[in-house]
């Protein structure tokens, strides 16, 4: 029997390999946060990504020999195809490439509310790497894994910091206010919840199928308490974009999905 076939590349691969290798351009800057949005077209990645064992953070061996780019920093290629491994993950139905890029996206829109676009963007990058359903600690293993690829990646310790707080922040999706980039982040991760009813009922199935292992009635009322701390949220939104796009769809989603629990 013949060695396993790694995985298809992503459908927009090439799109997640353009935006990683901008942002981490733009976040090598010194900590100078910085707005430009434009990347030069990338070729495609020769290599596809190879999922990696999901039971810790890691990152590539700062001691194994790896090219550099002109200024010296370590190539960010290894890293991005670990990334992007990790959300290929076969344990994964909603937090997959697919809602990597969708928060990326989202990211985009809201941009321009960010003290640090740069230091948003790789926290959406880093949010969910680590991600076992039948665990608690996802956040903060991801947190770790940002806190210690940044630095051989370059990013100073400053924006690295400010990743690693973000990241832990989608624990709650509850900035305080005036975090800019808190908000951007949470909203951008919560945007999902707006969607019109098929979008939404997609999502709802992909999250109970991420979660099979549990009993219907546990998940039901697992479920019933993370849709009220949902609504018990004094804004869902905290951009003024987020709060007036989606914040009356995503209420309107979560009372029903909560209805349709029968909680």
């Amino acid at each position: 029997m013949g060695p396993m076939a790694a995985p298809a590349p992503h459908p927009a691969h090439d799109e997640l390999r353009a935006r990683w290798l901008a942002t981490v351009r733009r976040a090598r800057g010194a900590g100078d946060p910085e707005r430009q949005r434009s990347a030069a077209p990338q070729p495609p990645d020769p290599q596809a990504p190879q999922p990696p064992d999901p039971q810790a953070p890691r990152s590539p061996d700062p001691q194994a020999p790896q090219p550099s780019d002109p200024s010296g920093l370590p190539d960010s290629e290894p890293y991005l195809r670990d990334l992007l491994g990790r959300w290929a993950e076969p344990q994964r139905r909603y937090h997959t490439t697919d809602h990597l890029l969708a928060v990326l996206r989202r990211v985009d829109e809201l941009a321009g509310h960010a003290d640090d676009p740069a230091a948003v963007e790789l926290a959406a990058w880093f949010h969910d790497a680590v991600y076992l359903p039948d665990r608690s600690t996802n956040e903060e293993r991801s947190a770790r894994l940002a806190e210690r690829a940044l630095p051989e990646l370059g990013v100073d310790a400053h924006r690295t910091a400010e990743v690693s707080r973000l990241v832990l922040l989608t624990v709650t999706h509850d900035p305080a206010p005036g975090d800019r980039d808190g908000e951007v982040l949470c909203d951008a991760d919560l945007a999902v919840l707006a969607g019109g009813p098929e979008a939404y009922a997609a999502y709802a199935a992909a999250v109970r199928e991420e979660y099979g292992f549990v009993p219907d009635d546990a998940f039901r009322a697992g479920r019933a308490a993370v849709l009220r701390r949902l609504l018990d949220l004094p804004r869902l939104f905290r951009t003024p974009y987020g709060t007036s796009r989606w914040e009356a769809a995503a209420r309107r989603n979560l009372a029903t999905e909560l209805e349709l629990l029968g909680m």
